[in-house]
């Protein structure tokens, strides 16, 4: 196992708390288990990979890793990844690095002393230019299209770490909430995924897509129509309807879940965009 494996199977069980740390934590507990979060992918890097990708040295092989690991469906490490380099970038974003965001990005993550230095160094890099953490989302969000809830997570990691310099206003910098609510942009989150960030309430306990899987429809649906698709399979499978049919006991009974579900669909829709 590489440097960079051991690195992660050292942070693997932090925990910033809520219904944050586990998922995270077993992430990169994942990453640190395959090994290869930093190898040399399959025919290795080339130059001119790293001058296309990345301008500067320093973030080069970061940004080659990263976009390996979405290559090659290695979610966990992109995860780990991005984690510690925006972390390092939204530290950067308003002003030079501070002691007080170097203790909370550390506590948030847990670090373990032995880990301090490699760590250091990847969010030393990370935090060299600020320009690139687009890229990082964008590579982040393709991987995680069909599963939000991680990256939900991921940006209350990063919403914390910017309250942690805040003061006792807790009022954001301009420039960090510029980039956390691109961040929110590019990850395709919910308006109320926003709000629960930012009130510091609990996510979802299940993936917010299965609610439009049950309806039948997209994540890009219009609110009108996930609207007129609620109440077209509300009628669809109405008890008194399949009743006044001939339907059997056992049908209705299925339908009675089947409206069940349609309408927990509809909420949980409902909240997240604030319809």
């Amino acid at each position: 196992m590489s440097i960079w494996g051991k690195l992660f199977g050292g942070v693997a069980g932090f925990a910033v708390g809520g219904p944050v740390g586990g998922i995270v934590g077993t992430m990169l507990g994942h990453a640190a288990d395959k090994g290869s979060l930093f190898n040399t992918p399959p025919g290795g890097w080339s130059e001119g990979w790293k001058n296309r990708l990345a301008p500067d040295p320093a973030g080069a092989s970061a940004f080659i890793a990263a976009k390996m690991a979405a290559t090659f469906g290695q979610r966990e490490q992109l995860y780990s990844l991005c984690l510690i380099i925006l972390s390092a970038k939204l530290a950067k974003i308003d002003a030079p690095v501070n002691r007080t965001e170097i203790n909370s990005f550390k506590q948030l993550l847990n670090i373990p002393t032995a880990q301090t230095k490699p760590v250091g160094q990847l969010f030393d890099a990370a935090r060299q230019r600020t320009d690139d953490y687009e890229n990082y989302a964008t590579l982040l969000a393709q991987s995680y299209a069909n599963d939000p809830l991680p990256l939900e997570d991921l940006l209350r990691i990063l919403y914390r770490l910017a309250l942690s310099d805040a003061g006792p206003t807790k009022a954001l910098h301009s420039s960090e909430l510029r980039f956390l609510q691109r961040l929110h942009g590019i990850f395709g989150l919910s308006d109320g995924a926003w709000d629960r960030i930012r009130e510091g309430s609990a996510r979802p306990s299940a993936n917010p897509h299965k609610a439009y899987q049950v309806l039948g429809l997209s994540v890009s649906a219009t609110d009108e129509e996930i609207r007129m698709k609620w109440k077209a399979l509300l009628m669809e499978y109405h008890p008194d309807r399949l009743s006044a049919k001939g339907a059997s006991e056992a049908d209705i009974a299925k339908a009675s879940q089947k409206v069940a579900d349609i309408n927990a669909a509809w909420d949980q829709i409902k909240r997240d965009r604030k319809i």
